[in-house]
């Protein structure tokens, strides 16, 4: 028996690293919400603004952290897969050898 690559393992490291850069780019987003907050709170002109855009920005950061909380659970998950298919192969191998 030939065994060529198992697909089910590429997937499980694909969904880990999707989940990884779905993690790195909300945590991005939630660091440069957090930086232009602070710039906008320095000057009285910005208050203004600052209060007509709370809304949106904190849209922004909940959707950021969903966001983030999804790569969590896609790596959590890519993770599963990866174990299952290596636990697979395993038996595969101690079966036909």
């Amino acid at each position: 028996m030939q065994i060529s690559g198992n697909t089910a393992v590429y997937a499980g490291l694909s969904t880990i690293h999707s989940g990884q850069n779905r993690v790195d780019q909300a945590s991005s987003q939630i660091a440069d919400t957090t930086v232009e907050r602070s710039l906008k709170s320095q000057s009285s002109d910005a208050q203004v603004n600052r209060l007509l855009s709370l809304d949106r920005s904190q849209q922004d950061l909940a959707s950021s952290m969903v966001d983030m909380s999804q790569g969590k659970f896609q790596v959590e998950l890519g993770a599963k897969v990866e174990k299952a298919a290596d636990k697979m192969l395993g038996t595969l191998i101690d079966t036909y050898a």
